[in-house]
């Protein structure tokens, strides 16, 4: 109930917002430092190039050149996917281009990477634990390497020794 002679509080229009919207700035900020202008390139890489695509490579950077003549897309790719990267680089180019809505870039560069990727870790993984290998193993193992003089070498030697065993396990 109001007062008498006081005036009526202004009412808040509140709104929600789309969680998109609350981190856009942040995306915008770090995708220019790679020199993305258009963040949609990397979010929506997928719909961009074609899952075909997408399944082989990922973009990376945008380098622009000093004398605007159009810029370098630069992608992820693995080393056995390369040679097919490169062969889709022409199809590549025009479907970011028509992202962009124009003739932005001009060349797409390969970086090569190792077949599982730059995958980090996920925090709270564990490798998978490797088969246990039966005492009569690990002891015919040590009655291989006796005549091995060397500590140092005689454990190295184990320890492949046990690496081998356990993957044929």
């Amino acid at each position: 109930m109001r007062k008498p002679g006081k005036p009526p509080q202004p009412r808040r229009k509140w709104k929600f917002t789309q969680a998109g919207s609350l981190i856009a700035p942040q995306l915008r900020k770090a995708s220019e430092k790679r020199g993305f202008a258009q963040t949609r390139l990397l979010t929506d890489w997928d719909d961009v190039v074609g899952p075909e695509i997408a399944a082989l490579a990922r973009p990376v950077k945008v380098g622009y050149t000093k004398n605007g003549m159009g810029a370098t897309l630069t992608v992820l790719v693995s080393g056995a996917a390369a040679p097919q990267v490169q062969m889709m680089a022409p199809t590549i180019r025009d479907r970011v281009n028509a992202c962009y809505g124009y003739a932005a870039i001009s060349r797409v560069s390969l970086t090569q990477t190792a077949p599982g990727g730059l995958a980090v870790p996920q925090a709270g993984a564990t490798a998978a634990a490797k088969p246990e290998l039966s005492p009569e193993r690990v002891e015919a193992l040590r009655s291989d390497l006796r005549e091995v003089a060397d500590d140092g070498l005689r454990a190295a030697l184990m320890s492949l020794g046990k690496n081998i065993e356990s993957k044929t396990l």
